[in-house]
């Protein structure tokens, strides 16, 4: 579509507005995630005024966790706008995902303290006596193989 004249936002206006770089507005276009805009007759994009709060929407979902992917699936079925109960489906599982990194990342940080309390010094040559980092003994002289045998 060519605009006769100026309606509608040209792609640095979009980009400011909506927080993000020319390139990412491209690239969500590639992506399917807006649609093609239309043209000034110099040939310059002229997208529409809700762009912006489109713009909006992705980046909070992505802030919520939800990928490229499922945010263009989750706008899909908003544009067809059969209501389901997929946005809950999909927030109950992005929880669980969370909940699970949480544990990962306790899991990680618990071990980090370990090591940081006992002092340690080196991941191969470790001088502190009490040694939490269970991996000191894995590929040794005496058993390449680390007791896994």
């Amino acid at each position: 579509m060519v605009f006769p004249e100026r309606a509608g936002l040209g792609t640095g206006e979009v980009a400011e507005q909506a927080g993000v770089n020319i390139q990412t507005l491209r690239y969500y276009e590639r992506r399917g995630l807006l649609a093609p805009p239309g043209r000034s007759l110099g040939g310059h994009r002229i997208y529409p005024a809700d762009t912006v709060a489109l713009l909006q929407v992705i980046k909070a979902a992505q802030r919520l966790g939800f990928t490229l992917d499922e945010v263009a699936e989750l706008l899909d079925t908003g544009r067809r706008r059969h209501p389901t109960s997929d946005l809950r489906q999909r927030a109950i599982d992005k929880i669980a995902e969370i909940d699970a990194k949480i544990a990962d990342l306790t899991a990680i940080r618990g071990a980090l303290t370990e090591v940081v309390d006992a002092r340690c010094d080196s991941l191969t040559n470790c001088t502190c006596s009490d040694c939490p980092i269970p991996f000191l003994t894995i590929g040794t002289a005496d058993d390449p193989l680390g007791d896994r045998t």
